[in-house]
């Protein structure tokens, strides 16, 4: 996990690392909770979208699964990539509720109640800063994830429906993952890092750290 204070407000920005969005996944304790937070941390959506997505909007496309985000602030209408985890449940819903039916049927303060009180636990076993995350941290840790691996920004920016570099950049910024950090510190003898910690995947790319290589 990385965070990142706000510049003249209290709070922090989070970053997610992939073995922590997979601990957050596994700590929903209802199916609403789950949805909810992947349409977050594996969808991009906002939480205001979230909360606006219905069955049928989880669609299978010849690029893959989509989520059809229809009133998306400042654009009218994109879709974004998902998982197939995240399409099965939205066919389930289809089919026991009707593919009209809200995969989320709450508030906006019920998604960051449900996070609150999920991260509030997980702060509790371990890591206190798990306390600090918000739904449009699982937005910022999505953009992040994907820099790892798609190389045109722009191709994220459409996805997640950001209009300009700037804004999207500001994702970014101080972004680098804790297995990021442990490959560069274990460059340093005397801190005796290993470059990898017990069952710690592959260490993803910060988008600075992309446009370096490219």
């Amino acid at each position: 996990m990385f965070a990142e204070p706000f510049e003249g407000k209290d709070g922090y920005r989070i970053w997610l690392d992939l073995d922590e969005t997979d601990e957050l996944l596994a700590a929903a304790d209802s199916r609403e909770e789950r949805i909810a937070f992947a349409l977050g941390v594996r969808s991009g959506l906002r939480v205001r979208e979230i909360v606006s997505v219905e069955a049928k909007d989880v669609v299978s496309t010849s690029a893959g699964p989509r989520v059809r985000v229809w009133d998306s602030k400042g654009k009218a209408y994109r879709e974004t990539p998902t998982t197939k985890d995240i399409l099965a449940m939205a066919e389930t819903v289809a089919d026991l509720q009707g593919p009209e039916t809200p995969l989320v049927d709450h508030s906006t303060r019920w998604v960051q109640r449900h996070l609150d009180s999920v991260t509030g636990e997980l702060a509790d076993q371990g890591d206190e800063m798990w306390a600090h995350v918000t739904p449009h941290d699982l937005r910022r840790t999505w953009a992040t994830l994907l820099s790892a691996d798609i190389d045109d920004p722009l191709l994220i920016m459409d996805f997640g429906g950001w209009e300009d570099i700037e804004t999207f950049l500001e994702h970014y910024r101080g972004s680098y993952s804790p297995a990021v950090q442990r490959r560069e510190l274990s460059k340093v003898n005397w801190l005796d890092v290993g470059e990898r910690g017990v069952g710690e995947r592959e260490p993803e790319l910060s988008i600075l750290e992309q446009r370096s290589e490219g």
